[in-house]
């Protein structure tokens, strides 16, 4: 039995080891400097995210919710057309990103980008919050700042390490199913949750500077946080969510909103 522990503790320190310490991007105006530890490969996020995006995009092509207002989808690629050349302020390379935007029809208030530069934006979110093209902005240099910071990476990685972590203790603890379900569960919430908040506060940040370096107001960040509380309905505790709370949003939004304003009224005077 000794020998089967030992070699589970080999296994732990190896995917440790595998773990290194990276800067996905320059802090910016804003000074999003976290370091991130990653164990999964950016190729391999990446080509998921290809292939993940190429089946969507087709199904929502079968289905005829793909792109069907021409005056929605130029409006939001034009919004796009001005934020996407802004990312090299963050890491020069995702210029080079092979970047799609499109649009599907949907009442779902939502829109993402995938590692790489694929995005997508639904209707729903135009539609229901009568969103402005600065609102817009914001919403869609938040979903960008999620793929330059390697959001998506970072947490796969983190699922990753405390997977293994996890089922390692638990062995060498003779824990069992319950023990190890507990170690889960005390995972997400004092790692795996904070962490996604710390995403979404980083992603607000970079996401209003982008949007100022493209020429959109960053205070309408607040305004379309506010939207977005009214029709989200009552808010989980903020213990239990991914996302900050909407005061602690409209907060932290405020201020930083007032920190890239320079580079606003700089962007309006070149327009």
């Amino acid at each position: 039995m000794t020998g089967v522990k030992s070699a589970l503790l080999g296994v732990s320190m190896l995917t440790l080891v595998a773990c290194e310490t990276v800067q996905t991007t320059q802090s910016g105006v804003v000074g999003v400097n976290r370091q991130q530890r990653m164990a999964v490969a950016p190729e391999a996020i990446e080509q998921a995210a290809r292939e993940e995006y190429s089946k969507l995009i087709a199904q929502e092509g079968q289905k005829g919710t793909l792109n069907r207002n021409p005056a929605q989808v130029a409006r939001v690629r034009a919004v796009a057309g001005r934020i996407i050349p802004q990312v090299v302020a963050f890491r020069p390379d995702a210029r080079a990103w092979s970047w799609e935007v499109n649009v599907l029809t949907s009442p779902e208030v939502n829109a993402w980008c995938m590692p790489g530069g694929k995005m997508a934006v639904y209707t729903g979110l135009m539609e229901k919050l009568q969103i402005t093209d600065d609102e817009l902005a914001a919403v869609m240099g938040h979903e960008i700042a999620h793929a330059l910071r390697e959001h998506a990476r970072e947490r796969a990685s983190e699922q990753m390490i405390a997977g293994g972590v996890i089922s390692v203790g638990s062995a060498l603890l003779g824990l069992g199913e319950i023990g190890q379900q507990g170690a889960q569960y005390a995972y997400m919430g004092l790692v795996g949750l904070p962490n996604s908040r710390a995403h979404e506060t980083e992603a607000d940040r970079v996401g209003i500077e982008l949007a100022a370096r493209a020429g959109y107001d960053p205070r309408a960040a607040i305004t379309l946080w506010q939207k977005m509380g009214q029709v989200g309905g009552s808010s989980p505790p903020k213990f239990l969510s991914t996302h900050p709370s909407q005061s602690d949003r409209l907060s932290d939004l405020t201020a930083y909103s007032q920190r890239v304003m320079p580079l606003y009224e700089q962007a309006r005077k070149t327009r």
